[in-house]
């Protein structure tokens, strides 16, 4: 699951928020198998869309993480839960993606797709209200 300003995201949602303003994220990882899970790393990356098959991830002037973008994982046991905290901080308006992976700690090897269940989180940053 995952939350974005305390609403719940899903391939349609789009979370709008304010420039400057801190959005919270919350990450939660449930282990629906029979053995435990880990350890490996949860990695969330922001981009922009270009709509033409380009991603720009090139993006550290415009969102900040607040606190850590990987968390580290060492182990999940079988129906348990995981939950990671942290907070986006946009520094301009536009429409922005958040990639979130998995991946075998201490490497880059992303893990296998059908161990995500992850939606699209689409965030749209506008100017503060005044």
């Amino acid at each position: 699951d995952i939350l974005v300003d305390g609403k719940v995201c899903d391939c349609d949602a789009v979370v709008t928020c304010q420039v400057g303003d801190p959005v919270p994220l919350q990450v939660k990882l449930t282990n629906w198998s029979r053995h435990s899970v880990g350890p490996f790393a949860l990695t969330m990356m922001p981009y922009q869309d270009y709509q033409n098959g380009v991603h720009n991830y090139d993006l550290q002037d415009a969102i900040t993480f607040v606190g850590s973008n990987t968390f580290h994982i060492d182990t999940v046991k079988p129906t348990k839960d995981s939950v990671y905290f942290g907070a986006l901080l946009f520094l301009y308006t536009g429409d922005f993606y958040l990639n979130i992976k998995f991946h075998e700690d201490n490497s880059s090897r992303e893990l296998p797709l059908s161990w995500l269940c992850f939606p699209s989180v689409h965030i749209h940053a506008t100017e503060p209200e005044a």
